[in-house]
This record gives structure tokens, C-alpha cells and sequence, in this order.
């Protein structure tokens, strides 16, 4: 294995120098192709997202697959790579792997647990294998990627909790209703904010959307990009009571929902839930209406302590990921150590077995005629003093699986013994 990976992340480099070594997927086949192309690469996978550019090779034994990708980096995109060094970092062998495994467990994300990165990594592998940039250990290793991924999904709670405000806004809703399926919106004020809950909402099974903006223009577009209803906005105290779920982002410097309007809503409403998420600053939406019965009022900082308690809950999962991660680098390793080891195990018993036979064919005639038993038991002493001699070199070549230096054993070993590679 002789494995590399160059990048850059949103910790290393900022928008500008990402955005400049960025690879849009409509290049990204004719990218890879180029990069599996030059001398000395056998396989080739690239990562492109918006947070970093990642470019993973396979080379050839004796090769530096560094330099090569540096200077395909700077031959597709035109430019003196050196302006932009202190920006990459790069991983070789373990490392590498361990990176990308960590990548692909979002643990490497800005942030962390988010689900994105995944799919991210499935197209980068998709588009490699499509042009044929991937066939054998790197090829193994990114499938290893998201297998492990999958199973840090599934084992731990990284993904679970919301870390956005707008996703905090769907998971604080889904506590009182439980199911959303048929739930109405109504979302006063068309900014993006509230565009990006509603969505959420939306995704997350709600129903029938209604919007009001003070330019019903933008109420008009906002509900036909979600197949809803526009509202006037003069016309919103008649409407809020049908909604289950009211977003609330509008500019106005006072109270649009009062505590007197929800208490005529909810007994209207028999009391079944209200659910408000005011992201306005200043608030729009009175606050004591939170002290009625069966009336939730959430503002942008209950929806932040949400965001930020999560975060914290992701980092503590993060711990138990990272030890899944360690884990299976350590299998995979171990795996394609041996894989490395055993051809040369086999080459060696072959050689040293050759030898044998040739000696005693060259002392057969000296030998005279030979009984059956007398035959065998040469064979036996011979194949004795091999396994004898063979016992060391072997057990040195298993004990030495995952180690650093097991290439060098191996080529020690393989030189030793004539073993030709």
C-alpha cells in the first residue's frame, strides 16, 4: 500500500482559497480521470465540497504521490500552488486512512454529526468509479469509509439532536405534537429564516402551509414555492388561529401576536396545541402567552440554548465515535497488512522448496538406491530443516502486520532470501 491524501478544510483555508481549488461535480469525472492518468498514480479519489478539497491517490511502491498531486492540483486550476502551501495539509498510509474515515463520520465537519458529508463522499466515489480511477486498495479503503460511517450512525447519537435554529424549531415541535403528519404553518414574515423552518417543517411530514408578509408580493412566491396559500397581512389575526405551528420573523418594533388574540385562538381551538417560534428580534410574539395552557412561545435564544445544549451532546457522542473510528483503522490495517505479507510468505516457502528439491536431485545419484523408507525420511529431514529455517523470518513477517515498518521488513526479507518481487 502506498497511500496519500492532500487537502485543504475550512479550518486550513479560508472561503476565498477554498473557492479557488474548489472542483464543481461537473468536472470532478474529467479531474479524476486526469489524476489516475499521470505517471506513478494508480488510483485516484476526489472530495469537493464547499468546507474542503480533498484529493486521495494510490501509487505505485517507491512512489511520492505528494508532489504528483500538488502539481495536478496546480495544472487544473491553472495557478502557482506555492501562493496557497501553508493552506494544505497531507496524510500518508494510516494517517490517510484515519482521516478519511473521520471525514466520513463528519467528525472532521464544521459541524460535527452533520449527515451531508456522506452523501458528499458516495458522489466523489461514484464519479471515480465511473471513470474507472478506482479498482483495488483505495477502492477498498473508501468503501471501508462509509461502511464505517454507517456504523457510527448507527451506534452512537451523533447525528440525532438539531444544531441549527431551524432544525432546533422542527425537533422542539415534533416534542409537543409528536407526529407532524397534517399539521397546518402559518409563517408571518417571508425571510429566509423562516423559509428554511418551514422547509424543515414541510420535510418533517407537516401539512398545509399558509404565508403572510407585509409585501404580498414576496407572501405570494414564498407559498407557491411550498404549493401553500398567501395571506394579507392585514388579514393575519383571522388566519393564526387554524395553525397548529406559527413562525414568526417580521420587522415590526412591537407585539403582531398578543396574549388577549392566543386566548381567544385556544378556546376557540378546544385547547388543542399552539406551537410559536418567534425569530424576530424584537420579538413579535408576546411572551406570557407562554403561560397559558397548551400555548408554547420559543424565541431566537430558547431556540439557541436548544442548538447549543445539542452541540454539546454531539461532542460527548463524538467520543465514542472516535473510538469506533480507532478500531476499525486498526482492522483495516491489519487486514491490508496481511494481504501485503502473505504473497511474500507463499514466495518464500516456494523458494526455499525449490532449493530443497534442486539439492537433492543434484545428490540423488550420489545417494545410490533408496528404500521407501530411506526416501522418506530425507524428506522429512529436509522439510525439517526448511520449516526450521523458515520459522523465524515468517513469525517476524506475521508479528510485524500494522506495523510502520513493515514494508521495509518486507522488502528486507524478499532480498535476503532472492525472493523476486
Amino acid at each position: 500500500m502506498n497511500l496519500a491524501l492532500v487537502g485543504i478544510n475550512h479550518r486550513t483555508a479560508p472561503v476565498e482559497v477554498r473557492e479557488r481549488m474548489s472542483i464543481p461535480e461537473s468536472r470532478l469525472r474529467e479531474a479524476v480521470r486526469d489524476l489516475v492518468r499521470r505517471e506513478g498514480i494508480q488510483e485516484g479519489l476526489i472530495l469537493s465540497t464547499c468546507n474542503r478539497v480533498e484529493v486521495v491517490a494510490s501509487a505505485r511502491d517507491g512512489i511520492a504521490a505528494e508532489p504528483i498531486i500538488r502539481r495536478f492540483l496546480a495544472d487544473h486550476h491553472q495557478c502557482n500552488l506555492a501562493l496557497y502551501e501553508k493552506h494544505f495539509y497531507q496524510y500518508r498510509q494510516r494517517e490517510a486512512i484515519e482521516h478519511l474515515f473521520r471525514v466520513a463520520s463528519s467528525l472532521d465537519s464544521m459541524i460535527v454529526g452533520e449527515p451531508q458529508i456522506l452523501g458528499q463522499l458516495k458522489q466523489a466515489y461514484n464519479a471515480a468509479r465511473d471513470v474507472g480511477a478506482l479498482n483495488g486498495t483505495l477502492n477498498e479503503i473508501t468503501l471501508r469509509a462509509l461502511a464505517v460511517a454507517r456504523k457510527v450512525r448507527r451506534n452512537t447519537a451523533i447525528g440525532a439532536s438539531a444544531v441549527s435554529v431551524s432544525y432546533a424549531a422542527v425537533e422542539l415541535a415534533r416534542k409537543i405534537f409528536g407526529d407532524l403528519t397534517g399539521k397546518s404553518i402559518l409563517v408571518l414574515g417571508a425571510g429566509k429564516m423562516s423559509e428554511i423552518a418551514a422547509r424543515n417543517l414541510i420535510r418533517s411530514g407537516a401539512g398545509a402551509i399558509f404565508v403572510a408578509n407585509r409585501t404580498y408580493e414576496r407572501a405570494v412566491e414564498l407559498a407557491e414555492a411550498f404549493h401553500g396559500t398567501a395571506i394579507r397581512y392585514e388579514q393575519i389575526l383571522d388566519h393564526v388561529g387554524e395553525a397548529d405551528i406559527i413562525i414568526c420573523s417580521t420587522a415590526a418594533p412591537h407585539y403582531v401576536i398578543q396574549r388577549k388574540h392566543a386566548e381567544q385562538w385556544l378556546a376557540a381551538r378546544k385547547n388543542r396545541p399552539m406551537f410559536f417560534v418567534d425569530i424576530s428580534v424584537p420579538r413579535n410574539i408576546d411572551p406570557s402567552i407562554n403561560e397559558l395552557d397548551n400555548a408554547f412561545v420559543y424565541d431566537i435564544d430558547d431556540l439557541g440554548q436548544v442548538v447549543e445544549a445539542n452541540k454539546k451532546e454531539r461532542e460527548r457522542e463524538a467520543f465514542w465515535a472516535e473510538q469506533i473510528i480507532q478500531d476499525e483503522v486498526q482492522k483495516t490495517m491489519r487486514r491490508l497488512a496481511s494481504r501485503e505479507v502473505v504473497p511474500t510468505i507463499v514466495a518464500l516457502e516456494q523458494r526455499l522448496e525449490a532449493i530443497r528439491e534442486s539439492e537433492l536431485e543434484r545428490y540423488r545419484g550420489r545417494l545410490g538406491d533408496l528404500t521407501p523408507q530411506q526416501r522418506e525420511a530425507i524428506d522429512a529431514l529436509t522439510h525439517g530443516i526448511l520449516n526450521k529455517v523458515l520459522h523465524g523470518p515468517i513469525q517476524e513477517l506475521k508479528s510485524g502486520v500494522g506495523r510502520p515498518e513493515q514494508s521495509s521488513l518486507v522488502s528486507l526479507v524478499r532480498k535476503m532470501f532472492g525472493v523476486v518481487e
